[in-house]
């Protein structure tokens, strides 16, 4: 059992015995000490008590959202930054119907890009980046030495 749960037996045992909230507050806070439930929460216990609840775990929480990182979206994000390095990521985010944050961290994480000048640009070029590169600073200094006005 983890402390949680002992300070909940502790809190049924003193709506058990008769005690009240306050003075169930007290044992609790002098058994348990800085690890002890706050106000509000023994407060609740004690009111979930009262109201006929027997069992002393948590609630069944609602579904959670589902998360929106899949692998559908990283191909769609890949393909619509593919178009435009350059496009703000909220734009992005707007076109595809994904929030802002999940498209940063498909950007960042899946894509292996990063943010550098308001501009995603790879950590790293691939040899064919690169080499596309070096081709057209080539072809730029091929026409200025050829143009003599240049």
């Amino acid at each position: 059992m983890d402390g949680g749960n002992e300070q909940r037996v502790a809190i049924k045992f003193g709506f058990k015995v008769g005690l009240s909230a306050t003075e169930t507050l007290v044992l609790v806070q002098k058994t348990c000490g800085n690890e002890a439930l706050n106000r509000p929460n023994v407060f609740r216990w004690y009111s979930r008590l009262r109201d006929g609840r027997e069992l002393l775990e948590d609630d069944e929480r609602g579904d959670r959202p589902k998360s929106t990182r899949t692998e559908v979206n990283i191909a769609a994000v890949a393909d619509f930054i593919k178009n435009d390095c350059r496009i703000a990521s909220w734009v992005t985010s707007e076109y595809l119907n994904i929030p802002k944050t999940v498209v940063l961290r498909i950007l960042k994480e899946d894509l292996g890009k990063q943010k550098l000048c308001a501009r995603v640009v790879p950590h790293s070029l691939t040899p064919e980046q690169r080499e596309n590169g070096v081709t057209s600073c080539q072809d730029i200094v091929a026409m200025a030495d050829a143009d003599n006005f240049f």
